[in-house]
């Protein structure tokens, strides 16, 4: 029989302390401590909140700054890729004739043997 004396009387303690909080009588200084625990605990989860709510705002505008640079380095991507034809198009030309033949004529005075050339005299 002691042991259900003991959980008769346990369950009564238990009854009279919800009595007491709802009638508002002062609590245990377990039960305060247990709330100023909870409290601090609520601060530093808001604190920890707030500063990752600040840092993505901050990531969010990286981002966006890193998605604009991105376009611009593709742009001049593609303009490199424009002018490397432009490149290997003129590279292809200088291996021909009439490219030497252009060269020739404008820098070395090269004359063909039917044409007929005009200097002005002085």
């Amino acid at each position: 029989m002691g042991l259900i004396s003991w959980v008769s009387t346990n369950m009564n303690k238990k009854k009279t302390a919800a009595a007491a909080r709802r009638k508002g009588r002062s609590q245990s200084p377990v039960s305060r401590q247990h709330r100023k625990s909870v409290r601090i605990i609520c601060a530093v989860l808001m604190i920890l909140t707030l500063v990752l709510v600040v840092n993505s705002v901050s990531l969010y505008a990286k981002n966006e700054s890193y998605k604009q640079q991105e376009a611009e380095l593709k742009a001049q991507i593609k303009e490199e890729k424009e002018r490397s034809k432009e490149v290997a198009a003129y590279e292809e030309y200088v291996k021909t004739d009439d490219y030497i033949k252009e060269v020739a004529e404008e820098k070395l005075g090269l004359v063909d043997p039917n044409e007929v050339l005009f200097r002005q005299t002085n």
